[in-house]
C-alpha cells in the first residue's frame, strides 16, 4: 500500500499534468504521457479523458480550469465514472436521443458567457485555448443531454407529486421568498405547474443518486491513477 505522502504526490502530479494540458498548444499537449486514471467494469478512463472533461465543464461554466479545486477535479472524475455506468444502461433504454439542433442550442448559451465569442473566429480561438474544437464540444453536449433524458425516462414515471406537497411548498417557501424580495403576490393556481416541476426535478435528483449508488455497488470501479483501491462490487458483464 502506498504511503499517504506518496499518494498525495501522485495526486498533485496528476492535477498538474491535467492543468498544463489544457493550457498548452495541441502539439505540446500531445507530448504528455497518457495513462489510466480509472476503470469501470473493464472500460478505461484515461488522463486525457479526464482532462477533456475538465476543459468541457470549464467552458460551459465560464470558469478557467486553473480555478478548479482538487475537490472540483475529483467531482469531474466521479461524473465520468457515473457516465460510464449510465452508458451501460443506455443500451437497453428507450428515449429520444439528442439531435445536433439540441446540442447547438446549449452551445449557443455557452457562447453568451464570453464576449470574445461573438464572432465564429473568436469562439474557435477560445475553444482552442481549452484544447477543444466545436465538434468535440457538441459531442460532449449531446452525451450529457442523452444522459439527462435517460435518467428522466427511467426515473420520472415513478415520481408522483400530490397537491398537499405543492401547497406546502407554496406556503412555506414560495410565499416567504416573495415577501422577502418585495415582489407582488402570486396565487397558488398560477405557480402550481412550476412548483410541481421543481418538486419533480428534486425527487428525480434524489432517485438518481440512489440509482448511481446501486449501479456502483453492482459494478467494479477502480482508480489506479489516483493510487486508490478499487470500490468493491460485482463486476457486470
Amino acid at each position: 500500500m502506498r504511503s499517504v505522502a506518496t499518494r498525495k504526490c501522485l495526486t498533485t502530479v496528476t492535477f498538474f499534468l491535467l492543468l498544463t494540458a489544457c493550457a498548452l498548444p495541441s502539439a505540446w499537449a500531445g507530448d504528455v504521457i497518457d495513462r489510466i486514471i480509472a476503470t469501470v467494469n473493464g472500460h478505461i478512463i484515461l488522463a486525457s479523458d479526464w482532462n477533456e472533461a475538465l476543459c468541457y465543464e470549464a467552458v460551459l461554466s465560464g470558469r478557467a480550469v486553473s480555478l478548479f479545486s482538487e475537490e472540483d477535479r475529483r467531482a469531474v472524475l466521479d461524473r465520468l465514472i457515473d457516465q460510464e455506468l449510465l452508458d451501460e444502461q443506455m443500451k437497453s433504454a428507450s428515449f429520444k436521443h439528442a439531435t445536433e439542433a439540441d446540442a447547438a442550442a446549449e452551445v449557443a448559451e455557452a457562447r453568451k458567457l464570453y464576449p470574445e465569442a461573438a464572432t465564429d473566429e473568436g469562439w474557435r480561438a477560445l475553444l482552442a485555448r481549452y484544447n477543444l474544437t466545436e465538434k468535440m464540444l457538441v459531442t460532449h453536449v449531446e452525451q450529457q443531454i442523452d444522459l439527462m433524458r435517460l435518467v428522466d425516462a427511467h426515473l420520472r414515471p415513478a415520481v408522483q407529486i400530490d397537491s398537499k406537497s405543492i401547497e406546502a411548498y407554496y406556503r412555506d417557501k414560495f410565499v416567504p421568498q416573495l415577501k422577502e424580495s418585495g415582489a407582488e403576490p402570486v396565487t397558488l393556481a398560477d405557480v402550481s405547474p412550476k412548483i410541481r416541476e421543481l418538486l419533480t426535478q428534486e425527487k428525480v435528483s434524489e432517485l438518481m443518486a440512489s440509482w448511481l449508488q446501486s449501479l456502483r455497488a453492482e459494478s467494479k470501479v477502480s482508480r489506479p491513477g489516483l493510487g486508490e483501491p478499487p470500490e468493491e462490487g460485482i463486476e457486470s458483464r
